[in-house]
């Protein structure tokens, strides 16, 4: 049915709202006679105009579902319009773009049934009965459909922001990996422009070497010149790829895992270096002093290793200054990787240092490089409250690690939106609660009202007994109770035309019967004990 409507265009949805408001009518006009017959066939064109404008103007049907209850009875409530009551009521609030449209008409209605209710001489409990019918039967879906018009414009903007947010995410994401790739890139220009240089170095003792002859001495002067222009050109290509943010590297491109450490502890880190039985005392990061391999990884591993522990001593350095840490490289020669683990503990009670914001980008960057090197990094909060990050590189060139994905954290938007999304729960519940807070409260200073008029409105029998027929009203109105009853008793006979007829009490809190002074022409024409037939 929600589909029919949805692709069915506005005349379908016209048509599902007049039957639906018209059910309840029709079941009602099978047995009505007289004047309520009348009323509810003239319901029928009514309504169906209101749902031809619906859509457009739905406070238009709200008033005609209103005008056809008040027509039927003052107290607002009936069995044949209370759906389209509730209905239109709904359909305000979930069409209707802002709320202060219906506020007028809800405050509309407040005055115009205290004035019909003043004129029809119907009583006040007529015009209180009619307010709550409203409440409930109005209100209360108005504010459901304000509910679901704000939930609706809240998903679809919270979807927005995290659809714009996701893409800022990977752009920022895009660049931290350039970045990363620009770094190894100046790892590979600082590696191979050693390599060049010393073989540049080697042509040119060649090219003086008088033991050999003119032919390879020639040779060896164009090899010299071909490692110098290699050397150029790496350079210039390695400027075009570098970032003008990227800040000189401040350590030796030679530097190994062991000297970093060294340097952050002449920095003030509690930092310790774990090797693991495989390993010994070899080095990461570089090769060794004489030129042998120390680790025998592959150069993409070997330099990802050193850049892990780097980024890792850079960030326990800022986010949790004076907590230890703890560096490990565990080399598994069975499973054909190297571990590399950084772990620092929580941050010092009494650390002075504020906390310092990061994007994320250093680990994003790191975790390019890993993958291009053929490993798996991971990171995230200890059991004891620090920071880990690991990463697992392969030994040998060209083999790449399966990663373990683990599930992804929420995103911020996704947090965000689930804010969202409890703040309009707590509305809707505001939206149900506030009303029947309401409707509570004026019921108890309603009822606390009635009590004290029902118990200042009793006549005494002695003062009832001594008046007389033809006394001017005011005298009688001096010697009578402040208040009156609120109407007659049900059933009783209506008095002739053009006498005012007021009602008192005989017993405390009994309104089947009733003292009865009627006037005309300012004076007591009649007075008489009436009792209710019902």
């Amino acid at each position: 049915m929600i589909r029919w409507i949805r692709h069915g265009g506005a005349a379908r949805t016209a048509l599902l709202l007049w039957l639906t408001a018209c059910a309840p009518v029709l079941l009602k006009a099978t047995s009505a006679s007289g004047r309520d017959l009348w009323l509810l066939l003239a319901g029928f064109p009514l309504l169906a105009g209101a749902a031809a404008v619906g859509r457009t103007r739905p406070l238009v049907g709200l008033a005609v579902a209103v005008g056809l209850s008040l027509a039927l009875n003052l107290e607002l409530y009936t069995s044949s319009y209370w759906a389209a009551l509730a209905l239109w009521g709904y359909l305000t609030g979930r069409w209707t773009a802002g709320a202060r449209p219906a506020l007028w008409f809800f405050a509309a209605f407040t005055v115009a049934g205290a004035l019909l209710t003043w004129a029809t001489d119907a009583g006040v409990w007529t015009w209180f009965t009619a307010l709550t019918t409203l409440l409930l039967n109005v209100v209360v879906p108005w504010l459901l459909g304000r509910y679901r018009r704000q939930y609706d414009h809240l998903v679809h903007a919270g979807w927005e922001l995290a659809d714009r947010m996701e893409r800022e995410q990977r752009a920022v994401a895009d660049q931290a990996r350039l970045r990363e790739r620009s770094r190894i890139a100046g790892d590979m220009h600082d590696s191979l422009g050693h390599d060049l240089a010393l073989i540049a170095l080697r042509a040119a003792a060649l090219q003086i070497d008088p033991e050999l002859s003119d032919r390879h001495r020639a040779a060896a002067a164009e090899l010299r010149e071909a490692a110098s222009t290699a050397t150029s050109q790496l350079r210039d290509i390695i400027g075009v790829l570098r970032t003008g943010d990227d800040p000189a590297p401040t350590a030796p491109a030679d530097e190994g895992v062991g000297a970093l450490v060294e340097r952050a502890r002449s920095s003030g880190l509690a930092v310790d270096l774990e090797y693991g039985p495989e390993d010994g005392e070899r080095r990461y990061g570089a090769d060794s002093a004489d030129g042998a391999k120390g680790p025998d990884l592959p150069p993409m591993a070997d330099r990802a290793v050193y850049r892990v522990v780097q980024e890792a001593l850079t960030n326990a350095a800022k986010h949790a200054p004076g907590a230890a840490v703890r560096v490990q490289l565990v080399r598994d020669p069975a499973a054909g990787e190297i571990a590399v683990s950084i772990a620092n503990g929580p941050r010092p009670a009494d650390g002075s240092a504020p906390d310092l914001a990061s994007g994320g980008n250093g680990l994003v960057g790191l975790d390019e490089r890993v993958r291009l090197a053929g490993g798996v990094l991971t990171h995230g909060p200890s059991p004891d409250g620090g920071f880990e990050v690991s990463a697992r590189l392969p030994l040998t060139a060209g083999v790449a690690l399966v990663a373990e994905r683990a599930a992804a954290p929420a995103s911020t938007s996704a947090r965000e939106l689930a804010r969202a999304r409890e703040r309009v729960r707590r509305r809707l519940v505001q939206s149900i609660m506030v009303p029947l807070a309401v409707t509570a409260g004026l019921a108890v200073l309603w009822g606390g009202f009635t009590f004290y008029t029902q118990y200042h409105s009793v006549l005494d029998r002695r003062t009832y007994d001594r008046l007389e027929i033809g006394e001017p009203r005011a005298d009688v109105e001096s010697r009578m109770p402040p208040y009156t009853m609120d109407g007659p008793p049900d059933g009783i006979t209506a008095p002739p035309r053009g006498w005012d007829c007021a009602y008192y009490g005989v017993r405390r809190y009994d309104g089947r019967s009733a003292y009865r002074l009627c006037f005309s022409d300012g004076r007591l024409v009649a007075k008489d004990v009436v009792t209710s037939r019902q």
